[in-house]
């Protein structure tokens, strides 16, 4: 009997990657039926492009091999699907609001996200987000088939997260760039200022991540695995502050609020995480002095410390590997200068 449920593996929101994988096994009285047909059937929401998009991406495996969207189903077949997540049917409203755009061509664009930038209108957030902003850049622009060009995204920063984001521009670009999110083979490079000192100079955290049972806004590590998803999330010292330090993340997983979370199990939330408890003095002295010291760096820097800061994958049309390495903001450079200074003082003091 056919899976008319069509198991829904991933489907990852907020921070993280926005994919959907389906698996389907073909009934035995099955006659043979083009697989495009066949799908649109039976996947609430796509359409035959958006199938053919998905086989021209090889997207679309039959038996653990991609096939065409011409293939024809057989009795017993096994088809697993990726596909990115479907568009939304809330309208995205023009709004001209400022972007640092690093790169753009006719199939993506990476932008250099501020801070207090939601990506996509949600719930409490319908305006004034990065998709509005993409919509009015994108105003009278149209792709080579003549389709109004749109942004489909392929994952998400959370709204005070800092740093580089790819964007697609058409459907064939956010399917191919979807695959390379499934297949973690996206580089990307977080810097996080965290609290405390670390015995080694780098390492690894593996633990499952899920909604929190007692707070669903927060995710929670399962490390036995029980609950959540599976996550990967390997770190290295950059500069030691003695009560913070600055470190870099690899992603090899990408789920939501995956550094903050992950950082927190092991000891080390992320500096002035109000969602994670950065956000009070978890380390240092109790002179009055260093309380106001630090008190004056959560003005500085009124989010959490975490920037994107290295991004690069293989384009879905030249199929080169691009690289994208920026800046950290502001903010965070102050508040890093402000830690260095004081441990220089505190030197000079002992």
């Amino acid at each position: 009997m056919i899976d008319e449920t069509l198991q829904e593996i991933d489907d990852k929101h907020e921070e993280g990657e926005m994919y959907e994988n389906y698996r389907v096994v073909v009934d035995k009285g099955q006659s043979l039926l083009r697989i495009d047909k066949f799908l649109m059937a039976r996947i609430e929401g796509a359409s035959r492009n958006k199938i053919q998009n998905a086989a021209k991406a090889e997207c679309i495996l039959v038996n653990d091999k991609p096939v065409k969207s011409s293939y024809r189903v057989k009795p017993h077949d096994v088809i697993s699907v990726l596909l990115p997540e479907p568009p939304r049917e809330i309208e995205i409203i023009p709004q001209d609001i400022p972007l640092n755009i690093v790169y753009e061509d006719a199939d993506v664009i990476v932008v250099n996200k501020q801070a207090n930038l939601v990506v996509h209108p949600g719930y409490g957030n319908y305006t004034g987000t990065l998709l509005n902003a993409l919509t009015f850049h994108f105003q009278g622009a149209t792709n080579a088939d003549g389709s109004p060009v749109a942004p489909y995204l392929v994952h998400r920063i959370d709204k005070n997260t800092t740093g580089l984001l790819l964007i697609a521009k058409n459907e064939m670009a956010q399917t191919y760039l979807a695959k390379q999110f499934y297949e973690h083979t996206i580089d990307r490079k977080y810097n996080a200022l965290v609290w405390g000192d670390f015995a080694e100079d780098s390492g690894t955290i593996i633990g499952h991540l899920g909604r929190s049972t007692k707070d669903r806004k927060i995710m929670t590590v399962y490390p036995d695995g029980d609950q959540g998803k599976h996550a990967v999330t390997h770190w290295n010292v950059v500069e030691r502050f003695g009560y913070v330090s600055l470190v870099e993340c690899v992603l090899e997983t990408g789920r939501t609020h995956q550094i903050r979370a992950h950082m927190r199990y092991i000891g080390h939330p992320l500096f002035n995480d109000d969602t994670y408890g950065g956000n009070i003095i978890l380390k240092g002295t109790t002179f009055s002095k260093y309380k106001q010291f630090v008190n004056n760096c959560f003005d500085m820097l009124p989010r959490q410390a975490l920037h994107a800061k290295v991004l690069g994958f293989v384009h879905p049309t030249t199929k080169e590997k691009m690289y994208f390495e920026s800046e950290l903001p502001t903010d965070m450079e102050s508040v890093l200068e402000k830690w260095r200074k004081y441990v220089v003082h505190s030197n000079d003091m002992a």
